[in-house]
């Protein structure tokens, strides 16, 4: 036990990929695809010319196959399929990121104090967490977004209602076995405040779940922005994006023009398991119990 407290999170991933074997190589798979898209996502951002086209333009002939000029063809409108993934990475992962901040700032302080105070507060707070939650995620994602209209920041908004239950009970649940340790009832023992307990006591020894359930999270997310701009109910259908792009091209999908939605489609699946991947392999890494065989 004293040795596997000393290795820290890394010794602990050396520890899964040598113990566990298809958990550790799971998680850097899956963390390789995570990084490969962050930073797609952050070069298209700072440096435009990553892409060989304009995305928002038309750039060759509608509906070319795949070829040395276009890797992945055109769609419809001459639009370069290829530079439209690129470009498509920024917004997919800037809403999946701004829907964890948005939902985690919330779920995570409320859950904090309602597994901490206990009594009536915690019932009237899990009555409401309960409430939300027991909404189907889609559809609850759906309302919000037809409600609060198109653009990143509202659909971040209307995805983070749909997981602030579930930072709240994962954090709360936590809390409630975390809040009757021994080293707690020290701490309160000897006159410490309930914020000093909260935050140096408690909180750090919730951070790990939190860890594990942001990844797992984030590609849930991925695949509701995309169900979202399926729908119509994304960002400006201007800009490029994924789900949007999936949308318009199962209409020529009987035509024989299968690259216009089969390389979206491949690019939601594939982060989604990426980010899936490594949520697993971290719960591997991050449970102590694990770790001690």
């Amino acid at each position: 036990m004293e040795r596997a407290e000393k290795v820290g999170i890394f010794g602990r991933f050396l520890a899964a990929t040598k113990w566990y074997g298809a958990e550790g190589y799971m998680t850097m798979v899956g963390g390789l695809i995570v990084f490969a898209i962050i930073t797609i996502s952050l070069l298209s951002a700072f440096y435009p010319g990553m892409a060989p086209y304009n995305p928002e333009k038309s750039v060759g002939t509608p509906f070319s196959s795949p070829s040395a000029q276009h890797l992945m063809g055109t769609d419809n409108l001459g639009r370069d399929i290829f530079s439209r993934i690129i470009y498509g990475a920024k917004v997919v992962m800037t809403v999946a990121l701004l829907s964890f901040a948005f939902s985690a700032a919330v779920g995570i302080p409320v859950g904090l104090l309602s597994g901490f105070l206990g009594g009536k507060i915690d019932r009237v707070l899990s009555l409401i967490m309960d409430s939300i939650y027991a909404f189907p995620g889609l559809i609850l994602a759906i309302a919000m977004a037809a409600m609060l209209g198109p653009g990143v920041i509202n659909m971040s908004v209307a995805i983070a209602v749909v997981y602030i239950p579930t930072y709240f009970r994962m954090v709360r649940g936590q809390v409630l076995s975390v809040k009757e340790e021994l080293y707690v009832e020290a701490a309160r023992s000897l006159g410490a405040k309930a914020t000093t307990i909260l935050r140096l006591y408690v909180f750090p020894n919730v951070i790990p779940s939190v860890v594990v359930i942001f990844s797992v999270n984030i590609a849930d997310a991925i695949l509701t922005e995309a169900g979202l701009s399926f729908l119509g109910l994304g960002i400006d259908p201007s800009l490029p994006d994924w789900g949007y792009d999936l949308s318009r091209g199962k209409a020529y999908l009987p035509g024989g023009y299968w690259w216009i939605i089969t390389f979206p489609g491949m690019m939601i699946a594939l982060v989604a398991l990426g980010f899936s991947m490594l949520g697993e392999g971290l719960n591997e890494i991050l449970n102590p119990r694990l770790v001690e065989r």
